[in-house]
Formats: structure tokens, C-alpha cells, sequence
């Protein structure tokens, strides 16, 4: 028996975690994993990073990444390997995929159009993450929670003691 993967073909699991998706976690490179609200189409999730957008820093210039999803009970059921595919304005998959992940783009302002159009000024990457190589499911999956410090953002600011109006007397 071959070690390779018929990339063709993927497992019933991932095939129905992706079609369910709203939120992957995907990291590139080996960096971190990132929270991404992703659109499952075609067997594969689309996601839009980039400026004005969500941060995935590497993602649009990697070939590989690992994508994890939830399942419904809200743990994490699969880990998958993805193949990165950047699409680009002009072209046919751009044309079809953009104006459906913007549609589905919450709290955008503007009509869909108006956003695909500020994605291309922008330099915007819109992202498909097809499933290839190894899958990791039930067992096989980290036993803990993976949880890690926050990252440092720029919208995090210092903790300051609350104000006061009056002093407190102690007798």
C-alpha cells in the first residue's frame, strides 16, 4: 500500500467539517494559528486577509498550511494539510469566488461590489485552502487545549487603576 494521498479524494470527515465551516484556524509557515472566518465552496475554504482585513501573516504567500476546525459541539474534530491557493483579480476563479466571500462578508460597509473593488486597491489576498495530504482526527488529536498567551496587538492598551471621587476614610 502507498503512502500517497489521492488528493482527489478526502475524507467524509473534513468534507462535511468544511462544508459546515465559518471559523478555521490555519497556520503557515509553522507559525501560529490564526482564527479566520473562512467560505466553504466547492470542497475547499476561502479566505480574505490582507489589509483592512484579517491578519494571517505568510498565508497568501505559502503553499502549505495546516487548517484545524470545530465541530459542532465546538471542540476541535479534524487538522488537515491544505494546499494555498492565492486567486487573483482578472482572473475566471476571481471572478466567481470574490463577489460570493463578499456577500458573505459581515459588517462590511458598502455594497459586495464596492468591497471586491477595495480588496483589489488594497492588496487584498483572497486564499482557497483545499485539502491535500494528512488528516488527524479523534484520537490522534492533541489531548490539551493548545492554549497560549495573547499576541501582542496594537489595539490592546494598559490597564489603568479606576477613577475615584472620594477618598475612603479608614477609622
Amino acid at each position: 500500500m502507498s503512502d500517497e494521498v489521492d488528493e482527489r479524494v478526502t475524507p467524509p470527515l473534513v468534507d462535511e467539517a468544511v462544508k459546515k465551516a465559518a471559523v478555521c484556524w490555519v497556520s503557515s509557515g509553522g507559525g501560529p494559528a490564526y482564527a479566520l472566518w473562512c467560505l466553504p465552496l466547492d470542497g475547499t475554504l476561502l479566505v480574505v486577509t490582507g489589509p483592512g482585513e484579517q491578519a494571517a501573516p505568510g498565508l497568501a504567500d505559502s503553499e502549505t498550511a495546516e487548517v484545524t476546525l470545530r465541530g459542532d459541539h465546538g471542540g476541535r474534530i479534524v487538522t488537515w494539510s491544505a494546499r494555498v491557493t492565492r486567486l487573483r483579480p482578472g482572473t475566471e476563479e476571481w471572478d466567481t469566488a470574490a463577489p460570493l466571500v463578499a456577500a458573505k462578508r459581515l459588517n462590511a460597509s458598502g455594497a459586495a461590489a464596492e468591497l471586491v473593488e477595495r480588496w483589489v486597491a488594497q492588496g487584498c489576498a483572497l486564499n482557497r485552502l483545499a485539502p491535500v495530504g494528512a488528516v488527524v482526527t479523534g484520537a490522534d488529536l492533541p489531548d490539551g487545549s493548545l492554549s497560549e498567551q495573547p499576541r501582542p496587538a496594537p489595539v490592546v492598551r494598559a490597564v489603568r487603576k479606576p477613577f475615584r471621587l472620594h477618598r475612603v476614610r479608614r477609622r
